[in-house]
Parts: structure tokens; C-alpha cells; sequence
């Protein structure tokens, strides 16, 4: 019980056990109000477990016996209702609570700012930065920045920025990391004008922008492909000089150039870049060697990367996967190959993307062999795996003839929890169907449905035909019906017919 006395300890036993078995504390009045303080009102809270129960306790000791408490118990009280969404509860505590003239702190402001604007009620958070601000008491920055990142969470970013403009009309003084949250979310939502207004109006509320503000509206304007507009902003801020651009403000523009292939732009800030005397970094130059890899001008990429080395930049997995991906797309097998041994003689891990390079780079080339190869070192691997990794070596071994081989592939993928996807089976179905094993194919479509994987028109119409020229035209009819039907009642319908038929007689795929 801590530092209260024995006496006192068995009181609060006995007053948790009358609030958890009476329907009503009033008849025992006269008993609490000889014995209860506010000092055992907050260890009577503290171990109730039920808030309701607290609540009761507590509204009962401030209306029966007038009896004012402390933070600390209205500070408990508020949280444990909070957090068990007994919000309406908790506002009117938070009025009991400034009746007694008791007003909260910073952390706990915080906390019932976010929690009523968690579930909607931001009203009810409007209304405790005003009644806070009313009394002069200082709110921390941080209330407001969690305020407006729980909404913007929501994508109510625009009644963010209503909210704030409201508070400053209440003598709110932001900071202005504060605004650049709200410029952020408004950048994600795609408002990158209003993100500008308040730039325009940012000097207003007495703050003055830094580099993560004009980062932030860079980087808005690359997401929705302004690239020339970010780079206008870039220059503007050179030539204010209140502060340097940094490597984010470069590196931002030049990737949003390679994205949109435009490489000589892209050099050319790299360059200015340099000469400025910022220094490049590991995503600077991965943006520059993939966008050149891409465009398929390797030796620009290669020159690329032995600059990165001279800048003494580390290259990473990005770094050979766009290399290994640029070779691929030249037909330069051998020396993307060369880039893979290369990257594991670096000790560098590969990724879920460099493995689906490596596959569907080496399944273009004919090279059924080796991408199955690189499939195992998946399976080895602590990486998930993906369905897009597997296609192109099963429809490479379906292509090839070989379907049993991609039967098994199938079954790899299933023991390591990778489930086949629309396209996997469609794959499958129609290798099935060129080799004219017809009750595999079909199998393999009612698995599909039992698993709850719903086939498009290519999966249907392809088997479909595949049938008719089969001679089935009654399978092929059933199939057809099959698009036209409640595809979630059809799959809910077929699991139980499919677990019992792979223990019958209907044919399936032979794994």
C-alpha cells in the first residue's frame, strides 16, 4: 500500500469492495464522510480497476460529501477513462477538475487533446487549448504538433489547418515546426497551393521558415512531378540566403528528374551540387544510377558509381539492384551477374526487389535455370517472399512445356507461406491447357475459387476456350457462369466441395 498506514490501507479495501458490490454508495454516507480524504479518494481510484467505478466514486465524494481532489487523482481518473473510451465521462471530470480550480499540465493536455481528437471530438480538443489559453497557462508546442498529426493521421488535414488558423486567431503563437507538420500533410494530400499559403502567411504567425519548410514543399511539388517549380524554390533559396540548401533539398529534385527520365537535369544539379560544396550521399547517387539504368546508358550509370566511390559514398542494395536491373535491360546478362557476385562479395543482403530483378531479369533471357537457382536462395533467405517473384519462372517452365516443373515451383511457394495469386494461377491454368491435360486445368480453377482467389476474364475466357476446343462444352459453360455470379458466393461455396474432392476422384494439379 505504500507509504499510507495500515488503518488507512484496510479503509481503502473496504472502500473498493462497497463501490464494486453496492448499487449505490449513499447509504454509506456518514461512514466516508468520518474517514475519506482526498489523499484516500486517490488510492481508492488507483486500485479500482473498472473506471466507471472510479468515476461513481469520485462524483459521489465531490456531490455528497463536497470534497475538492487533487491533480493527481483527477489526472488518473481522466487517463483511465480516456483509454477506455469513456470520453463523455472524462469531460465532465475535466469540469470538476477546474471547478476546483485545478488546471492541467502540458502532459496531460496532450493527452486529452489527442484522445478526443482520436475519436472524432474535436470540438472537445478546440475547446481545451481555449480554455488553457484563456488562463495564460503556456501549452507546450508538443499538445499542438500531436493535435495536428493525430488528424492529419485521419486525413483531415484541411480541418487541421482550419483548427490552426482558428487558434491563432486565439492568441496561439506557433513554432515553426509546428507549421512545417501541417505543410507536410497538406504536401501528402496533394494541397501543395495550400501548402504555399502558408508559406505566404508564415511570417505572419511570427515564424521564420528553415530548410525541412522549404524541403517539405520541395518535395510536395516532386511527388505531384513539379520538378521545374521545386527547382525554381531551390534557387529562391539560394539567392535569399538565410540559410543553405542542404543534401535533402538537392537530392529530392535530382530524384524527381531521374524519375521522370530527364538525366541531364538531373547532372546538371548534381553538379551545382558538388560545386556548392554540398556533398552528395548514398541516395543521391542511387537516384542518378538508377534513373540512368533505367534509361539503359550503363556507362553513364558505371561512371555514376565510380564517382560514388571517389565521394567516398558507400554503395548499398539499392546501388546493385538498379545496376544489376540496367544490365538486364540492355541484355548485358553476364555483367549483371558480375554485379550480383559482386554485391555478395560486399557481404550486402538482397532484397525482395533485388531478387525479383534477378528473376524476371534472367526468365527475359531464356535462363529458366539459373532464375530457378536464385529462387532458392530466396527460400534459404529470412525475406518474405512475394507471388510477383515465382510468376515468370512458372510461366517460363509452362511456356517451355514444362509444367510439372512448375507444379513444384507452386508447392515451394506454398511450404514457405507465399500464397499464389490471380496471376500465378492463370499461369498454371493455361499451362495446363496447352499440354491438354484439361482435368488439371480445371482442378486447378476450382482451387483457385475455393481458396478465395477471384479469376478475371483472361483466366475465365481462356479456359473457357481452351475447353470448347477440348470438347467440353459443358465444364466450358460452367466456367462461363462463373463471371456472371457472386464471385464471394461461388469461392465460400466451393471451399468445403474443394477439401473434399482432394480426397476423391476429381482431378487437381499434381504437386
Amino acid at each position: 500500500m505504500g507509504s499510507i498506514r495500515r488503518a488507512e490501507a484496510w479503509f481503502v479495501k473496504i472502500a473498493c469492495t462497497i463501490s464494486a458490490r453496492s448499487n449505490s454508495l449513499d447509504p454509506f454516507s456518514g461512514y466516508f464522510s468520518k474517514h475519506l480524504t482526498p489523499s484516500l479518494v486517490y488510492e481508492v481510484v488507483s486500485k479500482l480497476n473498472v473506471p466507471n467505478l472510479a468515476f461513481e466514486f469520485v462524483e459521489f465524494s465531490r456531490h455528497k460529501l463536497h470534497m475538492n481532489h487533487s491533480c493527481l487523482t483527477y489526472n488518473l481518473l481522466l487517463r483511465s477513462l480516456c483509454r477506455s473510451n469513456l470520453h463523455n465521462a472524462a469531460k465532465l471530470v475535466y469540469d470538476w477538475m477546474r471547478c476546483d480550480g485545478q488546471v492541467p499540465d502540458n502532459w496531460l493536455l496532450g493527452f486529452l487533446v489527442s484522445s478526443y481528437a482520436l475519436v472524432g471530438r474535436v470540438d472537445v480538443s478546440k475547446e481545451l487549448l481555449m480554455d488553457v489559453q484563456c488562463n495564460n497557462v503556456g501549452v507546450n508546442a508538443v499538445v499542438y504538433n500531436d493535435l495536428f498529426n493525430v488528424l492529419i493521421r485521419q486525413d483531415k488535414v484541411v480541418d487541421a489547418v482550419v483548427l490552426f488558423r482558428e487558434l491563432i486567431g486565439l492568441r496561439y503563437r506557433p513554432v515553426t515546426y509546428t507549421v512545417n507538420i501541417l505543410m507536410r500533410g497538406l504536401c501528402r494530400a496533394g494541397e501543395i497551393n495550400e501548402a504555399f499559403k502558408l508559406l505566404e502567411d508564415l511570417r505572419s504567425f511570427g515564424c521564420s521558415p528553415d530548410v525541412i519548410t522549404y524541403n517539405t514543399l520541395i518535395h510536395g511539388l516532386c511527388r505531384i512531378s513539379e520538378v521545374d517549380r521545386a527547382r525554381s524554390l531551390l534557387r529562391e533559396v539560394c539567392l535569399n540566403g538565410e540559410f543553405a540548401p542542404d543534401v535533402v533539398s538537392y537530392t529530392t529534385i535530382i530524384l524527381g528528374y531521374c524519375r521522370l527520365s530527364k538525366m541531364e537535369e538531373g547532372t546538371l544539379l548534381f553538379n551545382e551540387m558538388v560545386r556548392s560544396g554540398t556533398a552528395p550521399n548514398t541516395f543521391t547517387f542511387n537516384a542518378l544510377i538508377d534513373g540512368f539504368g533505367k534509361l539503359g546508358d550503363m556507362a553513364s550509370a558505371l561512371a555514376m558509381y565510380e564517382k560514388m566511390i571517389v565521394h567516398g559514398c558507400l554503395p548499398d542494395v539499392a546501388t546493385f539492384t538498379s545496376l544489376i536491373n540496367g544490365c538486364f535491360r540492355v541484355g548485358q546478362v553476364h555483367q549483371a551477374m558480375e554485379m550480383w557476385h559482386k554485391m555478395n562479395d560486399k557481404n550486402i543482403g538482397a532484397s525482395l526487389y533485388t531478387f525479383s530483378v534477378l528473376v524476371s531479369g534472367l526468365c527475359n533471357n531464356n535462363r529458366l535455370h539459373e532464375a530457378r537457382d536464385i529462387l532458392r536462395l530466396l527460400n534459404e533467405s529470412d525475406i518474405v517472399p512475394q507471388p510477383f517473384i515465382y510468376n515468370p519462372v512458372v510461366d517460363g517452365y509452362c511456356k517451355s512445356g514444362n509444367v510439372d516443373e512448375a507444379n513444384k515451383i507452386v508447392a515451394e511457394m506454398e511450404v514457405n507461406r507465399c500464397k499464389p495469386d490471380k496471376l500465378t494461377y492463370t499461369i498454371l491454368i493455361i499451362g495446363h491447357c496447352m499440354k491438354g491435360r484439361m482435368p488439371e486445368a480445371i482442378g486447378l480453377f476450382d482451387k483457385m475459387l475455393a481458396v478465395g482467389c477471384a479469376p478475371d476474364e483472361i483466366t475465365v475466357n481462356n479456359l473457357r476456350s481452351c475447353l470448347l476446343k477440348a470438347g467440353m462444352p459443358g465444364q466450358a459453360a460452367r466456367v462461363k457462369e462463373v463471371l456472371g455470379q457472386n464471385l464471394t458466393l461461388v469461392t465460400s461455396s466451393l471451399r468445403k466441395t474443394y477439401r473434399e474432392s482432394t480426397n476423391a476422384d476429381m482431378p487437381v494439379a499434381v504437386y
